[in-house]
């Protein structure tokens, strides 16, 4: 009878055995790691921003950024000085003699590019205004590493939201500026110059 109820007590264990495993198997499994990319690039920052208003609160303007980091070769030319041995034939003799000259090679470094993308929503809440301010409008303005500034405009004259987006890479910085105007250009009611993106 012992014996009996040793097997039956063993049976029943590896029953249960049986059916934890799996269960066990798939609560110990790790999530799938997420695909990386193979250009280089990874994903380096990304937010939202505003919203920000017009200097009346008719206009209003918010998103989100994102920026991208992607590695390269960066090619420059290296300057160097070196001692070259000239000679020279004179009177049936061979002279020789060493002379300084400046030599150029092409070398290259990793460097990194920011490759970003904004994007706005854009929103009117005056648009049975005067003409001359029946628009919401904002202005970007993009500064990059190297100093250059450039400047990115955008309009809705209707009562629904716009969404809006540009791209570009190397920003320090991305400001906005909402304002009101016509269907060609912002014509007042500024807002100050606000942040969109820093990298500083």
């Amino acid at each position: 009878m012992r014996f009996v109820k040793r097997i039956l007590i063993g049976f029943g264990a590896a029953s249960l055995l049986a059916i934890a495993a799996p269960a066990a198997a798939n609560a110990a499994a790790p999530a799938a790691a997420p695909a990386q990319a193979t250009t280089g690039s990874s994903s380096f920052a990304d937010g939202a921003w505003g919203p920000y208003y017009s200097a009346d609160h008719k206009a209003e303007a918010k998103g989100h950024y994102y920026v991208d980091k992607q590695k390269y070769k960066k090619w420059y030319w290296v300057k160097k000085t070196v001692l070259v041995k000239k000679c020279y034939w004179k009177n049936g003799k061979k002279h020789c003699k060493w002379v300084k000259t400046v030599k150029k090679k092409h070398v290259w470094k990793w460097d990194y590019r920011y490759f970003f993308k904004i994007h706005s929503t854009l929103s009117n809440y005056k648009w049975k205004d005067h003409p001359r301010f029946r628009c919401a409008w904002e202005t970007f303005k993009v500064v990059n590493f190297d100093g250059h500034t450039y400047y990115r405009s955008f309009s809705n004259c209707d009562k629904h939201p716009a969404d809006y987006s540009f791209t570009g890479k190397d920003a320090k910085f991305v400001y906005v500026k909402v304002a009101r105007g016509g269907h060609n250009h912002p014509n007042g009611h500024y807002g100050p110059w606000q942040t969109v993106y820093s990298a500083v």
